[in-house]
């Protein structure tokens, strides 16, 4: 006979995916309604793309590649490629700043 938990468990986790695949819809809208503001600045409008862009890629790694349950060292990968991730994003922004490179003559 089956478990009357592991339906429960079963239908707690179907509820937790489709909560997640909701929120990846709602974060794609926003997307396109960002996209879609008039923003001047070019930094602010990356800005915002990159937020969303990270907090729908948490809710993926997360919740479906499992990474809310794991253990700390899958936690300290992660933050390790968001801080180089960080780093690189920083300098291809910073390499855009025409007053910030060197000219050489």
């Amino acid at each position: 006979m089956s478990d009357p938990h592991d339906t429960h468990d079963f239908q707690k986790s179907v509820k937790r995916y489709l909560f997640v695949f909701y929120a990846l819809i709602v974060g794609t809208v926003v997307t396109v309604m960002a996209s879609r503001l008039h923003i001047n600045s070019v930094a602010l409008t990356v800005a915002i793309a990159l937020f969303i862009a990270c907090v729908k890629g948490f809710l993926v790694a997360g919740y479906f590649m499992h990474l809310i349950s794991e253990k700390k060292m899958i936690y300290g990968i992660l933050l390790t490629t968001v801080f180089f991730f960080a780093g690189l994003m920083y300098l291809t922004v910073w390499s855009m700043n025409p007053e910030s490179l060197v000219h050489i003559r």
